[in-house]
């Protein structure tokens, strides 16, 4: 069980390619928490950072811990928590675990400056080094061997997938801190787009940008209070599993998350699921609950992840419209859950929403944290 949390202010910057400082895109983020939670620098008792232990930042700044205690003018204790893609997930998780009473949770990164050579090597830390990569096994090959998977075992075809980026290219068109705003992605654009490893298009892949984003969670309540909050891990390359189209990790994390809530799939009303490639959104149908095996495809046929659905799954645009600067995306996904519940996303506002899900993962399913919030 995890201590009773709230969820206070929250911040995000624009997720972009704009040429702002990593201790810029902080302070902006944490300026947005602090105002959303009327405390001060002197309020925080505690920070947890998520960032990338990588050459991924042109400036080459690694420890932003300093760089953090001068933005608040304090020294207090400081926790850093990489876990690449799953970074702003695991500080969430991490920081939950503290015994502070008010504590910044803050994951910033800067990248889309850096050369597309440098994102793919650094991002492969994330992966198997002795294997995969010696035969060309990127991510965009890996989640591709996957989606093959998927396709020869449940029939899922790429019009499926070009559904999942089609639906949060339009959710990200909505959302003024996305990469895609007002950019109008038609679905014969994302199904005729340049292969990048079969069967995916250059739509059914995530964008690199830079940003950060941070929430303020607290003792104290408000009107935000953390239902559930887990970590699993599963082995780092997808061939060494049992099975390639389950994988565990969601699994896993997802019925701690539901247990700890007390509550089913069929509970929450909205959901921010990690989408790096398409195929592992729709994977996450499945292996958290929202359908049944193999049935993922039928989900997205019908609708129900839809900003109109019965789930409203990525309404923030999802890694692929709103983008991914690595570390800030879990914690991206903490703030449109929050805003949601809050009522503040206007053109995608979600009617009426009790209760949001988290969902993010780091490398191919080897570490994925679920969060819970529920409109207290």
């Amino acid at each position: 069980m995890i201590m009773q949390r709230y969820i206070h202010g929250v911040g995000m910057t624009k997720f972009g390619i704009e040429d702002i400082s990593a201790p810029d895109l902080a302070r902006e983020a944490i300026v947005q928490a602090l105002k959303g939670s009327s405390m001060s620098p002197n309020d925080i008792d505690a920070i947890v950072l998520s960032n990338a232990d990588t050459k991924l930042s042109p400036e080459r700044q690694r420890d932003l811990t300093p760089m953090l205690a001068s933005i608040l003018k304090r020294k207090l204790p400081i926790v850093r928590i990489p876990a690449v893609c799953g970074g702003g997930g695991a500080a969430m998780w991490s920081a939950l675990k503290l015994k502070y009473n008010n504590i910044l949770v803050i994951a910033v990164e800067k990248i889309a400056s850096t050369s597309t050579q440098m994102i793919t090597k650094e991002i492969m830390h994330a992966s198997d080094n002795f294997h995969e990569q010696d035969e060309g096994l990127i991510f965009p090959a890996v989640n591709a061997m996957v989606a093959q998977a998927h396709m020869l075992k449940f029939g899922t075809t790429h019009d499926d997938l070009a559904l999942i980026s089609y639906k949060n290219h339009h959710h990200g068109s909505l959302n003024p801190k996305a990469r895609f705003y007002r950019k109008n992605i038609s679905l014969d654009t994302i199904k005729n787009a340049p292969i990048i490893c079969s069967p995916f298009t250059l739509y059914d892949c995530s964008i690199s940008v830079n940003g950060a984003a941070a929430a303020i969670i607290s003792n104290d309540r408000s009107d935000i209070k953390v239902k559930g909050s887990s970590l699993a891990a599963d082995y780092l390359a997808p061939f060494e599993r049992d099975e390639l189209t389950t994988w565990t990790g969601t699994v896993k994390s997802g019925k701690e998350a539901f247990q700890q809530a007390d509550l089913n799939p069929s509970d929450i009303n909205v959901a921010e699921l990690h989408d790096a490639f398409s195929i592992v959104e729709l994977l996450a149908y499945e292996d958290l609950g929202f359908c049944k095996k193999g049935e993922g495809k039928n989900f997205i046929r019908d609708g129900h992840p839809n900003l109109d659905g019965k789930v409203p799954i990525n309404t923030s645009g999802g890694l692929k419209a709103r983008g991914h600067p690595i570390s800030p995306t879990g914690m991206a996904q903490i703030v449109e859950i929050a805003d949601q519940l809050r009522g503040r996303c206007g053109d995608r506002q979600v009617t009426n929403p009790k209760y949001g899900l988290a969902h993010n993962i780091g490398g191919a399913g080897g570490t994925t944290t679920c969060h819970i919030l529920q409109k207290w």
